[in-house]
């Protein structure tokens, strides 16, 4: 019989640390944002106004798999509802359970949401990568403990297989856009020093842990200067929020081994750049920009043109240029991950409400465009 112990502060995690580590590890398609290094430093910073629901699955003795979830108040027009969700807000792509037995975690941990008291309105599973990893298993879970959810495609994602070789992935490419690109780089070397740096250290595993902050700093200075600079979402790289979350995950993602950073630099300046994390080839693509003043010389071009090659040379299995559509991303990207949510809510009287203007949105708001919107 499995047992299941939930954590609801920092403190009581860290003494779990290394065995989320070892799970992590274990995981299918793991990537940074599963780390503890990621949740812990995500509630530093974010965890206030949050409430933790930690979930460690116990099976003979032994910790087999963590399901982490945090309560949050969403405003709507009904007032503030009580969300039990996953840790991620959107930063990365995919969320699930942390560990080797993805089904058995699953099913204990939700049974465990199911049997205790009901202080939340709405579960709200998002970011389900449902053909790589879940396989199905979240509503297979919440059906079985009683609580059948909706589903829904959430967001999509632009993603370049690259496994294949650059040679290989050109081929896919029209040939009149690859002699453009070829004549852009070609037209901006004959203009400028350029000069192509990523970053990806092997981790302190390799005594490979340099985080380079030379390169964070330039990739914060081109946001700066770009649009984002002048946006007021506290999402990209130019806003303080952003940019103090992100340094402190920085050093974290270099020990161990998820770092990935390019910078483009023309005539020794930084022109644009790519903030990435990588883990076992697979790169998750967080933020890109440009100095405008480099606007005619299309420099966020030659740096995606230069990136993808690299990638294919070294190897990467697949780079994911995250959501939103531009020239750039739409040159290379072939195919499209799709992420799902998958929602149950409670049967209080506010659970009733959301569930129905639920069913009036579904019903008459095609799912299609709601899905682009949200990735855009």
């Amino acid at each position: 019989m499995a047992r299941v112990l939930e954590l609801n502060s920092l403190d009581a995690l860290e003494a779990y640390r290394f065995v989320w580590h070892r799970l992590w590890e274990e995981t299918r398609r793991a990537d940074f944002f599963l780390t503890y290094e990621w949740f812990a430093t995500y509630w530093r910073h974010f965890g206030h106004g949050k409430a933790m629901r930690v979930l460690l699955v116990e099976s003979e003795g032994e910790i087999v798999g963590i399901l982490p979830l945090v309560m949050i108040g969403r405003p709507t027009s009904l007032g503030r509802i009580r969300t039990l969700t996953y840790p991620l807000d959107d930063w990365g792509r995919f969320y699930g359970p942390i560990g080797g037995r993805p089904a058995a975690t699953l099913l204990s941990a939700l049974r465990h949401v199911a049997d205790s008291p009901r202080d939340w309105d709405m579960i709200d599973l998002r970011w389900v990568d449902v053909r790589r990893t879940d396989g199905l298993r979240t509503p297979a879970a919440m059906r079985q403990v009683g609580m059948p959810p909706i589903a829904q495609p959430w967001m999509e994602y632009p993603v370049i297989e690259t496994d294949g070789g650059w040679d290989a992935l050109q081929r896919t490419r029209p040939a009149e856009r690859r002699r453009e690109m070829e004549r852009q780089l070609r037209r901006l070397r004959e203009r400028h020093n350029v000069r192509f740096v990523r970053h990806r250290p092997g981790g302190r595993g390799r005594q490979d842990a340099d985080p380079r902050w030379d390169l964070f700093n330039a990739c914060a200075a081109i946001a700066e200067k770009s649009r984002q600079g002048r946006q007021e979402s506290g999402t990209t790289l130019a806003h303080p929020a952003t940019r103090d979350f992100l340094r402190d995950l920085h050093a974290s993602a270099a020990q161990l081994g998820c770092l990935d950073v390019n910078v483009l630099f023309l005539d020794d300046q930084p022109a644009a750049y790519a903030y990435n994390y990588v883990h076992q080839g697979r790169v998750i693509g967080l933020r890109m920009g440009y100095d405008p003043d480099h606007r005619a010389d299309s420099p966020g071009t030659a740096l995606m043109r230069l990136m993808v090659e690299d990638s294919c040379r070294r190897g990467d299995a697949e780079l994911d240029l995250g959501p939103g559509s531009s020239r750039s991303k739409d040159d290379w990207a072939a195919q499209v991950a799709v992420s799902h949510r998958y929602t149950y809510y409670s049967e209080s009287f506010r659970g009733r409400l959301l569930r129905l203007r639920r069913w009036w949105s579904d019903r008459f708001s095609p799912r299609d465009a709601a899905v682009a919107r949200r990735s855009a």
